[in-house]
């Protein structure tokens, strides 16, 4: 966290949690609080390729500290197109994170201490069907769960919710990116399965031809755990995939060099770039109202008796759960 952020000082205790909690101070406080949780109105994650988000105006930079840990890197804030918005490198700038050592539950968290309600998500995936070509955008509507070691849910320590996930993409982010992609001439396709794998090392012959067996769009390692958490978060979530390359399924596979994937992955960052841009500027106003199921998607979800919920739990999750308890 950066000293000195009268921004921040008041709301990062979580051992003490200021989160609700009335004092001499509660009214001006509550407002403090509030202008943070207002900080921004749309996130932005950056996968492969993708660390900065060139355009963005009256950059500062903030290092959040959540009940889950620390992000995966410090949010850059500005705005762009007009719009605030909260951008976060995946990876880590440098790309020092392997896909299950990031910290997905302290990333969309912060997010959502940001104030943040959307998440336009880009990452780096390979293809599964000749129809998606390196350099092409798929905004896939579907998930396969093929990871084994992550964390997936904010929930646990004494309280249980499921939450509808069924619809696991935001229909009104997808169409954003959808637009956004035939707006700036890349192709862009919506719809499709994407297989999320553990990695770090890639699919073997058998398990890429068994992903095609399935039906499944693109394959990659981070997005799934991201959707899951916005969707307990109560986020509208949409990931944009980049195609570099054929997985090994491709009878051409063993001629592509790193040289060819890289250079592919410099061009779809750069094509994400202006997509992204289109996409917060088509983006819902913060004074529409959310159509979709996700702002109150843990309205139903919760089973637990309030009464047998941990106090400690409740205070850790507080800021997800305070309109329900």
């Amino acid at each position: 966290m950066q000293r000195g952020s009268p921004r921040l000082d008041d709301i990062l205790y979580f051992g003490n949690s200021r989160f609700g909690r009335e004092n001499a101070r509660g009214r001006r406080e509550r407002k403090r609080e509030q202008g943070i949780l207002q900080t921004a109105e749309i996130g932005i994650i950056g996968g492969s390729g993708l660390y900065a988000m060139p355009g963005l105006t009256g950059v500062h930079e903030e290092r959040l500290e959540t009940p889950f840990g620390a992000p995966s890197d410090n949010f850059v804030l500005g705005e762009l197109e007009g719009r605030k918005v909260a951008f976060l490198a995946r990876h880590g700038r440098g790309h020092r994170l392997l896909p299950s050592e990031i910290n997905f539950r302290a990333n969309i968290y912060a997010m959502k201490m940001l104030g943040v309600t959307r998440i336009l998500s880009v990452s780096a995936v390979g293809s599964l069907k000749e129809e998606h070509k390196p350099t092409d955008f798929v905004m896939p509507d579907q998930f396969i769960d093929r990871t084994f070691a992550r964390a997936g849910t904010f929930f646990g320590d004494g309280i249980v919710a499921h939450v509808a996930f069924g619809d696991p993409v935001c229909a009104t982010v997808a169409s954003a990116f959808e637009r956004a992609c035939a707006e700036v001439g890349v192709v862009g396709k919506h719809g499709g399965t994407y297989v999320c794998m553990e990695g770090p090392q890639f699919s073997t012959r058998a398990e890429s031809n068994l992903y095609r067996s399935w039906g499944a769009d693109v394959i990659g390692m981070t997005n799934l755990q991201e959707a899951k958490l916005a969707r307990e978060a109560e986020i509208c979530y949409a990931t944009m995939a980049m195609v570099t390359d054929y997985d090994c399924w491709h009878d051409g596979h063993d001629a592509v060099t790193v040289d060819q994937v890289v250079a592919v992955l410099h061009k779809n960052a750069e094509n994400a770039a202006k997509v992204v841009r289109a996409a917060v500027a088509a983006m819902p106003s913060m004074s529409t109202a959310r159509s979709c199921g996700c702002a109150s998607a843990l309205q139903y979800a919760i089973l637990t008796d309030r009464k047998a919920i941990p106090a400690a739990t409740r205070e850790k999750l507080a800021l997800l759960l305070g309109k329900y308890l």
